[in-house]
């Protein structure tokens, strides 16, 4: 019981940046634009957000500035996608490549050095549960913040009025248009908020998961979160649980080392042949438009893309 109360805390804690990553990526594609430099953001923002803990020693700081860069590059990629009609693919890429390359020379200087440290904060009576105390309220304030962020963004996107244009922005814009609804200001709007969580991620990482900066901090992690956002169908709570997935195979990697060194090396690399397979499924039953499929399996995998996620606004939307 003791070690499986330990992995569920590890996992929690672990997952913690992959949440709030996935959680903002998840907003962005809702308003149909692919951030496709959240390798890129994750970095670069985990650097500054390190850089600015560590002069500051005040780990708050950190995450907020890192918070503010990452919705710096989400407002670029809208000015790219939505007044400059560039393909938002091909500038996400590029980005991602800039932007990890620069946070790799830039953040030389600060290898192996110390930031400050986020303690953990005990919720009162809820604590003193018996292994649901220690599992889910004896964690840092960052920690909280990621599971919170689950129901709120789900409430966001289907229960208030700003969330549901971002989503209709993402499904169909004229549409949405001819309803009033101004869409270039919600694609703004859903990419910034994904770009400020997205920053907010890449600070979690080396202010307290990956704690400190090294070359290549958090490579590989961005192209993770992209597709357990697909894999979660564009679902706060799906994705969510594809987050804390990914985190228990990390940490069932850590603990396979004392059995065996090759199985620690194949468990981090399970999720990524099982979503291109999902991926595939997903592309197979939307040929086959579920004719060979029952729809229940379709709604539990498939999720809900957004009809206009990656594409172009039309002409006629001025």
């Amino acid at each position: 019981m003791i070690f499986f109360e330990n992995t569920l805390i590890t996992v929690i804690s672990l997952s913690t940046p992959l949440v709030i990553a996935v959680i903002g990526e998840t907003i962005s594609e809702k308003s149909g634009v692919i951030n496709l430099s959240a390798e890129g953001t994750i970095m670069i923002c985990a650097l500054f957000g390190f850089i600015f803990g560590y002069i500051s020693d005040v780990a708050t700081l950190g995450f907020l500035f890192a918070m503010f860069l990452g919705a710096g590059i989400a407002v670029f990629i809208s000015y790219c996608d939505i007044k400059l009609r560039m393909d938002q693919i091909a500038v996400g890429f590029v980005l991602t490549i800039l932007l990890s390359h620069l946070s790799n020379y830039l953040g030389q200087d600060y290898v192996r050095l110390n930031g400050p440290m986020i303690t953990k904060i005990q919720i009162p009576l809820l604590s003193k549960i018996p292994f649901m105390g220690n599992v889910l309220f004896n964690h840092s304030f960052i920690t909280y913040l990621s599971i919170l962020l689950i129901p709120s963004a789900w409430f966001f996107l289907n229960k208030t009025t700003i969330g549901l244009s971002i989503r209709s922005a993402g499904e169909n814009p004229l549409a949405a248009s001819s309803r009033g609804i101004d869409v270039k200001k919600m694609r703004f709007l859903g990419t910034i908020i994904g770009g400020s969580l997205l920053g907010l991620a890449g600070a979690t990482f080396s202010l307290y998961t990956k704690y400190g900066w090294s070359e290549g901090h958090t490579t590989n992690y961005g192209w993770i979160i992209l597709a357990i956002a697909i894999f979660g169908g564009w679902n706060p709570y799906r994705a969510a649980v594809g987050a804390y997935s990914f985190g228990l195979l990390q940490v069932l990697a850590i603990k396979a080392q004392s059995v065996t060194l090759a199985l620690s090396q194949i468990l981090p690399l399970l999720p990524f042949p099982i979503m291109i397979f999902v991926l595939i499924f997903i592309q197979y039953i939307n040929t086959k438009d579920g004719k060979y499929v029952p729809r229940v399996i379709v709604s539990l995998i498939a999720g809900n893309q957004p009809k206009a996620l990656g594409e172009k606004l039309p002409e006629e939307i001025k």
